[in-house]
């Protein structure tokens, strides 16, 4: 039997650290702390883009940006930097949108973290050729917008949007990206919070902490905190943090731990205004 969430919210300690500067970003729809280039950011648009991957900070200054080598961008959601299929540290970058649910399979490129473009005019470079994953779900399409690496078990973790049904998590281990053909994910369990269109309670973005214990899943309007436990079940931490009117427009769409207690969110532009950082704590009252 699942559980359904209550809708107990904390409050929460929210900056808006700045507005994206470049005028291509106008959907950020996922975003990675760089932990080996002190202040960057990076992130990527929404469906309508090329495979381009862009370097920002809290401000949302323009650093540029390097083209995906060899990727595609059907619908790209969701970034994750983690450990590498093989060795080292890559950005995950999860083309798996759809509105729709009826794609087959989706696919999910590992890209070893690239050093950081110089500036804005720093626009012509690739990165090295990612890994490629085109993966199913065991129960049929589902439209995902959150991702996450996991560092304790090296497992690539998927979150479904919760368009139809409950909000499912799947797992995909190290082992999957040497497999030729299309690999099938696990589902973990149904996750204890309950989709609400009305309420904005879609699941947009997730993020594991860097020790692998903690994993924040963000809605439009709400960021829920697990405990990580055996297997990459999720365990709920504690009730969920209010972050409804936030972001312009309700366009929330990404979220990643800047350290141990606070989170860093963007979201999609507005006619009026460009897309906006913020950095959120959230806490007991």
């Amino acid at each position: 039997m699942i559980l359904c969430a209550l809708l107990l919210l904390q409050a929460a300690t929210e900056t808006r650290t700045g507005e994206f500067k470049n005028p291509r970003l106008t959907e950020s729809s996922g975003v990675a702390v760089s932990r080996t280039h002190t202040g960057v950011l990076w992130t990527h648009n929404d469906s309508g883009d090329g495979p381009y991957l862009y370097a920002t900070d809290l401000r949302g200054g323009d650093r540029g940006f390097l083209r995906v080598s060899g990727a595609e961008a059907i619908d790209w959601e969701d970034m994750a930097l983690g450990p590498c299929p093989l060795r080292g540290t890559c950005l995950y970058l999860a083309d798996t949108g759809d509105n729709l649910e009826v794609r087959p399979s989706v696919t999910v490129y590992a890209v070893p973290e690239p050093e950081p473009p110089t500036g804005p005019g720093d626009t012509l470079r690739t990165t090295g050729a990612p890994a490629v994953l085109r993966l199913r779900y065991p129960d049929g399409s589902h439209d995902v917008e959150a991702i996450y690496a996991s560092p304790r078990d090296s497992a690539l973790y998927l979150v479904s949007k919760g368009r139809s049904g409950g909000i499912r998590l799947y797992r995909v281990d190290r082992a999957k990206w040497a497999e030729r053909g299309v690999a099938t994910a696990a589902l973990v369990q149904t996750i204890d919070i309950r989709p609400h269109a009305e309420a904005g309670r879609w699941v947009t973005g997730a993020a594991v902490r860097p020790d692998g214990r903690v994993v924040a899943i963000r809605t439009y309007s709400e960021i829920y905190l697990f405990n990580s436990g055996a297997g990459g079940r999720l365990a709920r931490a504690r009730e969920a943090c209010d972050i409804a009117g936030l972001e312009p427009g309700g366009g929330g769409e990404a979220i990643d731990f800047l350290n141990d207690s606070t989170l860093v969110l963007t979201s999609e532009a507005s006619r009026r205004r460009a897309g906006t950082i913020h950095t959120v704590v959230c806490f007991s009252p």
